[in-house]
């Protein structure tokens, strides 16, 4: 049975890189003070306990792909998604099925998980297998940067790490991205 994720067009394609124009979705999100190989793990209890029914409904929600992290300020509810960092830790989310929408998904019950909506927008990815380890995060975030500044796009938002597989998966089969949101510039 196939996982549900955002959805989205693929505008470009080179190699490991796409730009991708995602259309809107919701998340459920959480705050961890905690490093960059450990919030993942944190969170996902968190999450995992929303989504198993610990919500105002008493609703199970599918699991949906991908995880996110991301670092950076704490941004409002119409802010990007991901595992994004959030000064001194990362907000960890998981994707809403599309099915719900602001008004019928369920409301969490625990206050450190917020439902969060996401914007359409366009985005740089950098597609790579492998272990998460924030090493190989830096690196393969650093290619989407020289990428993203040869293409002339510019960059509007912190990046983001996407994890689509359960952590029992043997790490040459794992899909990991790098997701920076941009913008077109004037100098293409």
């Amino acid at each position: 049975m196939a996982i549900e994720e955002p959805s989205y067009r693929v505008l470009e394609r080179d190699g490991s890189f796409e730009l991708r124009e995602y259309e809107p979705y919701l998340v459920a999100e959480t705050h961890v003070a905690a490093g960059f190989e450990n919030a993942g793990s944190v969170a996902f209890r968190r999450l995992f306990r929303y989504i198993s029914g610990h919500n105002a409904a008493q609703q199970q929600i599918a699991m949906t792909a991908p995880v996110t992290q991301t670092r950076g300020e704490r941004i409002a509810m119409t802010a990007p998604v991901a595992m994004e960092a959030d000064g001194d830790g990362y907000r960890v989310a998981f994707v809403v099925p599309a099915r719900y929408s602001r008004k019928t998904v369920p409301k969490p019950l625990d206050e450190q998980v917020e439902i969060r909506a996401v914007p359409a927008r366009l985005v740089a990815c950098w597609c790579y297998t492998g272990r998460w380890t924030e090493s190989r995060y830096r690196e393969h975030e650093r290619r989407l940067r020289e990428l993203i500044a040869t293409r002339g796009y510019l960059v509007r938002g912190e990046p983001i790490l996407a994890r689509y597989n359960p952590p029992f998966t043997p790490w040459p089969l794992r899909r990991n991205e790098v997701l920076i949101p941009v913008e077109r510039g004037r100098s293409r």
